[in-house]
Parts: structure tokens; sequence; C-alpha cells
């Protein structure tokens, strides 16, 4: 079943909670979007576990347009979800649109996911009259790293806490479809998904909101740093990873790798005349 901004919705509505992972190339979403896993987000995380930045300020429209259109090459049935990159969209509405679409015409994007609360609600309403839904981001943004002071936990207190609640009741209202809350206490989050119609994707925000999203490398351990509080490893691959390069290593070096099985064969005739014209 082809997964839309209305499963999704019905899915809620059914109290069945969504499952979304990041991705970022075809192989790896042909083999997630197998598995059922109802939404794909080609996150700006990219710019950490795909090409080494400290932080996603670095990734460009050019990086998440390209990742994007990959994903959506070997997804059949999730939905494809792309981050709009840091200032893409906060010099203002035109550019939000404009670069929305692309995610869109040129990156394959079935929706746009873009951080911020009521200051990008008119973003938000432009975007979705261009016929683009929008999955909104509150809570730990990490465009906004640099303003926060790091990556904290937000809305642990009563003013930024109101304020979180507000804010989603806003981009609820300019339109988005669906809300990520990343790192918020969990009965606020809770709290935030009772205040709202629309589908909450949780991460690092407890089980109380109408589904969970995680970064595919902190899941099976391939980023080979220290994983995030709020992350669980479901699988070891980074260690299946490095077991096999090292089988591989080991044998190559040895000499069983490759054998017969591995190469193709010529005729000894054909090979016998070759030498034949080489030793005249």
């Amino acid at each position: 079943m082809k997964h839309t901004v209305s499963t999704l919705r019905q899915q809620q509505l059914n109290g069945d909670k969504i499952c979304m992972l990041t991705v970022y190339d075809y192989s790896t979403a042909k083999l997630m979007d197998q598995t059922g896993v109802e939404v794909l987000l080609v996150g700006d995380s990219l710019g950490n576990t795909i090409l080494g930045y400290p932080d996603t300020l670095s990734v460009t429209m050019e990086d998440m347009i390209h990742h994007s259109a990959a994903v959506a090459r070997g997804a059949q049935d999730a939905l494809v979800l792309t981050d709009m990159p840091f200032m893409s969209y906060q010099t203002s509405v035109y550019d939000a649109v404009v670069n929305a679409g692309r995610l869109v015409k040129e990156g394959r994007a079935e929706a746009v996911k873009l951080e911020g609360g009521r200051d990008f609600c008119p973003h938000i309403e432009a975007i979705v009259r261009a016929q683009i839904p929008v999955c909104a981001h509150l809570g730990l943004t990490p465009q906004s790293v640099n303003a926060l002071g790091g990556y904290k936990v937000q809305g642990k207190d009563e003013a930024t806490g109101l304020r979180l609640v507000e804010d989603a009741l806003a981009v609820e209202a300019a339109g988005a479809f669906m809300l990520v809350l990343e790192c918020v206490p969990s009965d606020l989050a809770a709290f935030v998904t009772k205040q709202l119609s629309i589908p909450t994707i949780g991460i690092g925000a407890g089980p109380g909101t109408d589904g969970q999203v995680l970064v595919y490398q902190d899941m099976l351990a391939l980023y080979g740093g220290k994983s995030p509080k709020f992350a669980k490893v479901f699988a070891d691959a980074g260690a299946a990873l490095q077991s096999g390069v090292h089988a591989y290593i080991d044998e190559t070096k040895s000499g069983a790798f490759p054998g017969a099985a591995h190469g193709f064969a010529i005729d000894p005739e054909i090979l016998q005349a070759i030498r034949d014209k080489i030793n005249l």
C-alpha cells in the first residue's frame, strides 16, 4: 500500500503508531521500503551521517535534492519526506516556496519538513497553498543549535514549554499535516499530541506521540560514535560490517578469495592459441 498524508492521518485515527526512519540513498531506501516502514525521511542529518559535518548547517539544497531523488527511486510504498536545509526557507516566504518546489520537482519528495514554530507559519501556509504537504518540527531544532546553545532538551520550564504548545497549535493552524517533536519531555510531548488533530512523531519525546523516528545509523550502530540517549540499537550492523570486511581482508591476503566459483572460464584451446601467438 502506498503511504500518503491521508493514510498517515487514518493510521493516527486508528491508533496505529507511525514508523519513520531517516535514509539517504537508493539501496538502503529499497531495503527499508520492503520492511513496511511508512515514512522515509531524507534528513539534513545526512550532514552528520553521510558528509561528516559536525552539524547540519552546511547542508545545501543541492545535497538534499541529490539524496532525495536517490531515495525516491528506491521507495515504492513509503512516503518520501525531505528536510528543507538551513537557509533554504528562513530568508523569505518566496524562497521557502521555491525551494520546497525544487525538492518536489527535482528531488521527487512527496512532502517537505521545516524547523520552527509560529515565526514560520507564513512559510508553511504558502508552501501548503502551493499544494506541497509540510511537516513541522519543534523542540530541539538542530538548525538552531547555535541559538539554542547546544543540543539540549527543550520545553523543560514553564515559559519554553508553553511556547512549544502554542507553536504546535500555530503550525497545525498554518496547515502542517504532521509534527516532529525532538528532545521534548515525555509528558509534555504527550500533552501536545492530545491538543492536536494532526499526527505527532517523536524522537527523544517519549511514547505518547503518534509515532517515532530514528536516524538509521543510530538504530543499526552504523554511525561509529556514541548514540544519543533516545536512540536504541536494534541490530549491530556496524559490527557485522566490520566483521565482513575483516574476513574479506584475511581471505584476500591468504589467497582463499577469489576461488574458482568467483571467476570465469575460457576454452583451453582459445587460451593456447593466444599463448602461441604471443610466443611467436
